[in-house]
């Protein structure tokens, strides 16, 4: 099996003991953002899978767009990234 060249570490182990590899990611082409998908995002850069600027050139997402999903995720977890729940969360 060929295993492409990649910057950085092929998976990491999360805090919950869980390990996430690239292939948890989701699809550079992703373009519909549901609440399953940002929180993968977040984890990823937040256990160092991948950079923070990887993210957002991979996914063309904008820095307030990222910062706005790692600010929902660090002060209410990621139930916080469902788009019903934006009105709950930032009205807090």
């Amino acid at each position: 099996m060929y295993l492409r060249k990649v910057e950085g570490p092929r998976s990491v182990t999360l805090p919950d003991g869980a390990v996430m590899t690239r292939a948890d990611l989701p699809s550079a082409q992703t373009r519909r953002w549901v609440a399953s998908r940002k929180a993968a995002v977040v984890r990823a850069v937040g256990a160092g899978l991948i950079s923070r600027r990887e993210a957002l050139e991979r996914y063309q997402l904008s820095e307030e767009e990222y910062s706005e999903w790692e600010a929902a995720v660090a002060a209410h977890g990621e139930a916080a990234l469902r788009t019903t729940a934006l009105q709950r969360y930032r009205q807090s």
